[in-house]
């Protein structure tokens, strides 16, 4: 029998696929759109059935998970090349490793 705590610490110590494919496209120095996460995750899952748009299934994602990464200070989340308050995310942004602001 698991113990309910042993259980819960399991469960936290994985990290959200998404997360991880946020935390691999930025990990060597890339600056990166949520939309090429998004296409990079859907061409691994996707099914010959698919339709070419099916990408846009997993922006939501990309996109609420870089906002939590981000409040952590795992990434940062850019506009016009500055780093935003992942709060304030609207628009045309970028992810990429933790940045100062400038």
């Amino acid at each position: 029998m698991i113990d309910k705590n042993e259980h819960n610490e399991e469960v936290e110590n994985k990290e959200d696929p998404v997360r991880l494919y946020i935390l691999d496209a930025v990990a060597d120095g890339k600056i990166i759109s949520p939309n090429d996460i998004a296409i990079r995750i859907a061409k691994d899952r996707a099914k010959d059935t698919d339709p070419d748009d099916i990408w846009r299934k997993y922006l939501l994602a990309v996109k609420q998970q870089a906002k939590s990464l981000a409040r952590a200070g795992r990434i940062s989340i850019l506009r016009r090349g500055k780093p935003i308050d992942p709060n304030k995310m609207k628009g045309l942004i970028k992810l990429s490793l933790p940045v100062k602001d400038r």
